[in-house]
């Protein structure tokens, strides 16, 4: 992967507003957590599958996806990462290695932490570690319910809940509603179906008035209708 990269280490005590959420961007920025900052371009890899599992990753700004190579060269996608998100944190959890890739959707901009410094935090800075815990244990419920929703649920109804969950429905402190480019072979492997079938979807949701293309593709929540429907 070629990235520019550049190493930081701010020094200054953090300001918190404990009226506010815990903002974990401001922590970092302001903790002097050593890490190094990396822009990564559309379709580059920010790691592989099998490298070395050192480092935890914070996404700033972009969108990332982790995906998933079997045995027998079959591809899985298995999360779309927006701002805000943690991911390679399986290496806190005694991982050696990657068990999947992390690729860069649009352009971003992450924070690569290193594993002793991330779990240094942890143990001293309460506010991150109850902020890491809370974004971990969302993941494990999104997994659970992602489990569902691939077990009960038709693939129009799964497309459905993907886009919403892609456009951040329900996060009132995030941007919501835009999707990042992506391809309808992407979301055929989110969702566990064919292209055709994510094309005839998508058709049927823009006639409908559910979602529309101005410049990127807008999620209207009256998606939510296609979820709810028995």
């Amino acid at each position: 992967m070629r990235a520019s990269t550049t190493s930081r280490k701010i020094k200054s005590s953090p300001k918190l507003r404990p009226k506010h959420a815990f903002d974990a961007q401001t922590f970092l920025d302001s903790a002097g957590v050593a890490r190094k900052v990396k822009e990564v371009k559309r379709a580059e890899l920010v790691y592989a599958q099998g490298a070395a599992a050192e480092t935890i990753i914070y996404l700033q700004s972009g969108s990332v996806k982790l995906t998933v190579v079997n045995e027998v060269g079959k591809e899985a996608v298995v999360a779309i990462l927006g701002p805000g998100d943690f991911f390679g944190e399986g290496c806190l959890a005694g991982q050696s290695v990657r068990i999947g890739t992390a690729t860069a959707i649009t352009s971003s901009t992450v924070l690569v932490i290193e594993k002793s410094e991330m779990l240094k935090l942890l143990h001293e800075e309460h506010d991150l570690s109850d902020r890491f815990i809370r974004f971990m244990l969302a993941r494990n419920i999104r997994i659970e319910e992602d489990l569902i929703d691939q077990l009960f649920n038709s693939s129009e109804k799964r497309l459905a809940r993907t886009l919403l969950l892609l456009a951040r429905y329900g996060k009132e402190d995030q941007p919501h509603g835009v999707l990042p480019k992506m391809s309808q072979e992407t979301l055929a492997e989110m969702v566990g179906t064919t292209r055709s079938r994510v094309n005839f979807f998508m058709n049927k949701f823009r006639k409908l008035g559910f979602i529309k293309y101005n410049g990127g593709l807008q999620i209207n929540t009256s998606l939510l209708s296609v979820v709810l429907h028995e």
